[in-house]
């Protein structure tokens, strides 16, 4: 009887334990109301382009997406444009539309798109932008942040900091399928 009622004891512990782990990721990883609505206030929003015209993001609705919010002056930022405009080419025939939402002034990110152009657009956010990727997920407001959002506009997948390739990719693969 006393070695039963060990074992009923650590089960419960174990039950209670992996209730707790499941709840906490689950609240971790989650999403809240505000990321749910952050892909409709995207497709709300009308941004400059880096030569100041403006852009509706309202053409972007269904289109499965890779936004990714940067900066001039974030080193991690301009590391990964370059694989950024890779997986654009990559997956344009398949519909894929990468976005980078500059969390910066217009004058410096039209001086920096001058000098290192890409195969995506890069749109103003500015200072807004960092509430907006706020909006989806990014609570700790770091860049780069890099969400995946599908054809129906839900977020598949959040990044904060540099991504992986492969990662990103097949992230990328399962929304385009």
């Amino acid at each position: 009887m006393n070695a039963r009622r060990r074992w009923l004891a650590f089960g419960t512990v174990a039950a209670v334990a992996g209730g707790l782990g499941a709840w906490t990721a689950w609240r971790r990883y989650a999403p809240d109301e505000g990321e749910i609505d952050a892909a409709h206030l995207l497709f709300a929003l009308n941004l400059p382009d880096a030569q100041g015209f403006a852009t509706g993001l309202d053409q972007l609705r269904g289109k499965p997406l890779v936004v990714n919010f940067w900066a001039t002056w974030c080193p991690p930022c301009v590391e990964e444009m370059p694989e950024l405009s890779e997986l654009q080419q990559q997956y344009r025939d398949r519909g894929l539309q990468v976005v980078g939402l500059g969390v910066d002034s217009p004058d410096n990110i039209r001086k920096f798109s001058e000098q290192r152009p890409v195969a995506y657009p890069l749109l103003v956010a500015g200072a807004g932008g960092s509430e907006l990727s706020r909006r989806f997920g990014n609570r700790a407001g770091g860049l780069p942040y890099t969400v995946v959002i599908d054809r129906s506009g839900r977020v598949t997948r959040r990044i904060i900091g540099r991504f992986k390739y492969q990662d990103l990719r097949d992230a990328i693969e399962a929304v385009v399928a």
